[in-house]
């Protein structure tokens, strides 16, 4: 663990500059990986769309397109709009939107832009080891976007310094959540998880926030549910500073968090995958501990309680 956390990074959304010159708000919250100097075929999609306001379809296709980042300039619209789910037209409409002609046009500006070899040939695995290799770019893209210290060492100042600190995630995010929490109250004083919807959820929001709490830690995955969306607003109202891990930055929880850290989910099995997730979920748990004076104390302390008990089987 590194003690060092003298940087800071900007997450009011907004952007420098765009391609074509057009200028535009950029979506809240969104990691800037492409503006602190990581050179990679997905920063930079994710730089050229960071200045554009898009619509939840245009999110969609923006999103996939970073996913494949690697395979994007060499895609037809037909087969960009089969990857995102979405219609033809839809792809030509986001490339228009970008400021191109068309998606012909984008084509050829990724091409020039970020050249890159098309990827080996998958055709030779089976729809299981497809999976695999998918939550392996997953990861790859997630070590990119962390050649970038600094969004989750500011993650990680911010809930070290909530106390209480509340966790949040719901349905398919909650094994995130309760994860993230098992291990976090081995260090942190008092953390509070909150995996299970309903009306009562803004009330233990509200008890957090009276017993002190300044931050909120959410694990937003697809399908995102409504509820999500509502109590982070409400969280914010309340006072507190909203830190989310979704599953891109063009969630929907991106207009209701202060700082959102994307980690892309495998689709491609029956349910979705979360192996980047959990892995920056484990990331910010160690930006915590740098910030935790005393964290390694309490694991040492944790440690000896459990040998005395004979709590693991050695």
């Amino acid at each position: 663990m590194s003690a060092d956390r003298d940087t800071s990074v900007t997450s009011d959304g907004t952007s420098s500059g765009t391609s074509n010159g057009a200028s535009h708000e950029a979506p809240q919250g969104a990691s800037h990986e492409a503006s602190h100097g990581v050179d990679s075929p997905a920063a930079r999609l994710q730089a050229l769309f960071e200045g554009h306001r898009l619509t939840p379809t245009q999110r969609r296709i923006a999103h996939s397109m970073v996913r494949r980042a690697a395979d994007v300039p060499f895609l037809s619209s037909v087969e960009l709009a089969e990857l995102a789910g979405v219609s033809q037209p839809s792809v030509t409409r986001f490339a228009v939107a970008l400021g191109f002609d068309g998606y012909p046009a984008l084509r050829r500006h990724l091409r020039e832009v970020a050249p890159v070899e098309q990827a080996a040939d998958a055709g030779s695995y089976n729809e299981y080891q497809q999976a695999v290799e998918a939550e392996i770019e997953n990861l790859r893209h997630l070590a990119e976007v962390l050649a970038d210290p600094r969004p989750v060492q500011k993650a990680g100042r911010l809930l070290a310094a909530s106390r209480p600190l509340p966790v949040l995630g719901l349905r398919a995010a909650a094994s995130q959540a309760y994860g993230f929490s098992y291990f976090a109250a081995k260090v942190h004083p008092d953390v509070r998880l909150l995996h299970e919807g309903g009306t009562m959820i803004q009330d233990r929001i509200d008890a957090a926030v009276r017993a002190g709490a300044s931050a909120l830690l959410c694990f937003a995955l697809p399908r995102h549910p409504r509820e999500v969306v509502d109590t982070l607003a409400y969280a914010k109202e309340a006072g507190l500073t909203v830190v989310t891990v979704a599953d891109s930055a063009f969630a929907p929880v991106a207009k209701v968090s202060d700082l959102l850290l994307p980690a892309a989910v495998g689709t491609g099995l029956a349910f979705d995958t979360a192996c980047a997730p959990m892995l920056l979920g484990r990331v910010l748990l160690e930006a915590m501990c740098d910030d935790l004076p005393d964290a390694q104390a309490r694991l040492e302390e944790f440690d000896a309680g459990a040998a005395a008990r004979g709590l693991f089987v050695e």
